[in-house]
């Protein structure tokens, strides 16, 4: 049972049988139990499952607590960096005594590169709006950005997802406005209004899955991120 897409997604690359998923796992063929912040705990709990999968930031430590006290085996990941994305693909073949070849595979050099070789950029990354919001450092995406050699002008951020001005951001002279494809369907009307109010910077829209979910898709991702930069 997974209540995490990242790590749904990965499971089903380990060969893993998932019994059941949040309905943002986009996942058709499995059963649905609700969201990530909205379990159905009853459902979760007449499954029996061997091992629920729900991750710090995604799930809520109220459902954690509930399947806790109903005497399921519950697995927490907290997911912050690249390395953590790869770590935790090991961790999840180990629980589930999964084959190791995705998780050597995940492990190349290639994923695991530094950046100091990539001529570095400066980006702002909206992930809402209405308030804006942006991420910081101390993300999973903020890290995967890193690897590929961009900066984020909201870094220093003391909220990992911080709420921010569009005049602000534009005195920060961002290179780049990355525009990922969710949590949030930005408009072309919205891409118009980034570029009125950030008129130096290259607009570029990217896929959000590959920038945010992580695990199995990480190595695929960083290279369809590199090829987009």
């Amino acid at each position: 049972m997974c209540l995490v897409p990242s790590s749904t997604e990965t499971l089903l690359a380990l060969g893993v049988d998932v019994v059941a998923c949040t309905r943002f796992c986009e996942q058709p063929d499995l059963r649905h139990v609700g969201g990530t912040k909205n379990p159905d705990i009853e459902a979760i709990v007449e499954l029996r499952p061997d091992l629920v999968i729900m991750d710090r930031e995604e799930n809520r430590i109220e459902d954690h607590d509930a399947l806790i006290a109903a005497g399921l085996d519950v697995f927490v990941s907290d997911v912050r960096s690249v390395a953590d994305a790869i770590d935790l693909v090991g961790q999840l073949t180990a629980l589930t005594g999964a084959s190791d070849d995705m998780y050597i595979w995940c492990r190349t050099p290639d994923v695991g590169r530094s950046s100091s070789a990539v001529a570095r950029r400066s980006a702002f990354v909206p992930i809402w709006r209405r308030p804006w919001m942006s991420i910081a450092a101390g993300t999973y995406g903020a890290s995967l950005l890193d690897l590929l050699g961009i900066d984020l002008v909201t870094a220093d951020a003391a909220d990992p997802y911080p709420t921010v001005q569009l005049s602000e951001i534009a005195a920060l002279c961002p290179d780049l406005v990355l525009v990922p494809s969710e949590p949030y369907v930005f408009t072309d009307d919205h891409l118009a209004e980034l570029a009125e109010a950030l008129p130096e910077a290259a607009i570029v829209r990217i896929d959000g899955q590959d920038l945010f979910w992580w695990g199995a898709r990480t190595p695929h991702a960083i290279e369809r991120l590199s090829a987009v930069l």
